[in-house]
């Protein structure tokens, strides 16, 4: 099969294979953008000047003027890049059981069972690469376009710097490489014969409560983190520069993978729980099927529960922040909680978790569809037989809200957790004498009536202890059941077209 015949078959289909094109090129565009943003944060040069100020003045937003809070900046938009890649993963499988009987009508006209591998891989690549290369086009364009100072002249976006020439070309080929070769893996156990395809899958066990003991390793790991860096301190050494870091990355991973994974565990439990007590056709088709296939939560709410545990542990965080403003408002000494820097940057971290739900329930939807869709002469047969459209809307709705409550809560429970291990500590305050002004600074500077206002005074200690917001986890976990309740809408309006009898003659 010469390459120009590989392209041409790559890019051949019908409209749901044009749909999974588009969708996965778009996933691809908006994880090149997340990615780019992130490294351009961290191109821009720090200055070294001779009074030891190193701010980036050209900027008006903080978090790009000050160096320290640069990395937590690119961190939070790297984060953008985990539902936007999972919604990826889900939009290469729509419309799979159309590409399979292509590939096997392929080889059925002659092609190997190499080279339509190759051929569905190509498909995954070429859609990932058109879409890194509009991501970079989005982010050259919008570079030009908002590159507009304001009256001080600062800028409000980094558009005066770029990552390296080489840094950009890696991303941009980086991606489509990646995706294809994760195609690849994923299609090891696929063997597409000239009859149809065949999926070697093996008989696995129930899944067992195991993922909670990496969801303590991460808690732990969380928690670690100020006992070892004051052990560090009482001995008088200087912690490893890259100890921080490790522990907060590979607890937070271990956390988020032992919640996704665990989702598993919940999904049939779910099954079993509806199997054992529920009565309703509707509740017990949902429960065959989420015992079924219990990985099928994992899988689909992975992006979902990501942006719960980074909106839970923003929420944490707001308290902490919070009980430290709340320490200089009684004793004038804090955070700088008083122009509230902190929490408007706990503000835009929020505004990033919104975001990623919105890309998330967009994966579910794609995740749901495809379902649906896969097994719509299931449905049509079920239909045939009597039973009426409503029961199957609701099994759907059962088998989506099942797992995904307790799911939610346990990601809110361990988000929160995670932000107490290295922020819920009693903050303390005052302790101390200081100087008051009773009048106006102008006279409290002046020698001549210094004397007169200035005071010496003592302030008492306060403690404040950072609070439950149970307002924000209420609303991040009400934002992530909606996009679930979203995303079974769009299912039952689905479930009519996938449900005609005409659906039983589908080879």
């Amino acid at each position: 099969m010469r390459p120009a015949v590989l392209l041409r078959l790559a890019l051949a289909g019908n409209r749901t294979d044009t749909a999974r094109v588009v969708l996965t090129a778009l996933s691809a565009a908006l994880a090149t953008l997340a990615g780019l943003a992130a490294l351009t944060v961290l191109a821009i040069p720090t200055p070294h000047c001779c009074d030891g100020r190193n701010i980036s003045e050209q900027y008006g937003n903080a978090l790009l003027r000050e160096p320290g809070l640069r990395g937590g900046t690119a961190i939070a938009l790297l984060l953008l890049t985990v539902p936007v890649l999972a919604l990826a993963g889900q939009c290469a499988r729509l419309g799979a059981p159309a590409r399979d009987r292509r590939l096997a009508a392929l080889r059925l006209a002659g092609a190997t069972p190499g080279q339509v591998t190759r051929l569905a891989v190509l498909e995954t690549g070429l859609a990932s690469l058109l879409g890194t290369l509009l991501g970079l086009a989005v982010l050259l364009v919008g570079r030009r376009l908002l590159d507009e100072p304001d009256g001080r002249g600062r800028l409000a976006l980094p558009t005066d710097v770029l990552p390296a020439t080489g840094v950009i070309v890696a991303v941009v080929l980086g991606l489509p490489l990646a995706a294809a070769l994760v195609g690849a893996v994923l299609l090891r156990r696929v063997t597409a014969t000239p009859f149809g395809v065949v999926r070697k899958v093996r008989r696995e066990r129930a899944p067992g409560p195991w993922a909670g003991l990496l969801i303590v390793a991460g808690l732990a790991a969380f928690a670690a983190l100020d006992p070892v860096l004051d052990w560090y301190q009482d001995h008088h050494r200087e912690p490893p520069l890259l100890l921080p870091p490790l522990l907060l990355l590979g607890g937070g991973l271990a956390a988020l993978t032992g919640v996704v994974v665990g989702t598993g565990w919940l999904s049939y439990t779910s099954g079993r729980l509806l199997h054992r007590y529920a009565r309703r056709p509707a509740a017990l088709l949902a429960s065959r099927r989420l015992t079924s296939d219990p990985w099928a939560g994992s899988r689909t709410f992975a992006a979902l529960l990501a942006a719960v545990i980074v909106g839970a542990g923003a929420a944490g965080m707001r308290a902490s922040f919070e009980a430290h403003a709340e320490i200089e408002r009684l004793t004038g000494q804090g955070l700088g909680g008083s122009d509230g820097f902190y929490l408007r940057t706990v503000d835009l971290v929020d505004l990033a978790v919104g975001v990623a739900m919105a890309i998330a329930a967009g994966g579910l939807i794609v995740a749901l569809v495809e379902g649906i869709v896969a097994r719509r002469r299931a449905y049509a047969a079920l239909v045939a037989t009597g039973v009426p459209r409503g029961t199957l809307a609701r099994s759907i709705a059962w088998q989506a809200l099942a797992p995904a409550v307790p799911a939610v809560g346990l990601a809110l429970t361990v988000g929160l957790l995670l932000s107490r291990g290295v922020a819920g500590q009693p903050v303390t305050g005052g302790g101390y004498s200081t100087e008051f002004c009773d009048g106006a600074e102008s006279l409290c500077a002046d020698p001549a009536t210094r004397a007169q206002y200035l005071r010496t005074g003592w302030v008492p200690e306060v403690t404040v202890t950072p609070g439950v917001p149970l307002g924000h986890l209420a609303l991040v976990g009400a934002g992530a059941l909606v996009a679930v309740l979203v995303t079974v809408a769009v299912g039952v309006l689905l479930l009519r077209a996938s449900t005609a009898v005409e659906e039983l003659r589908t080879a």
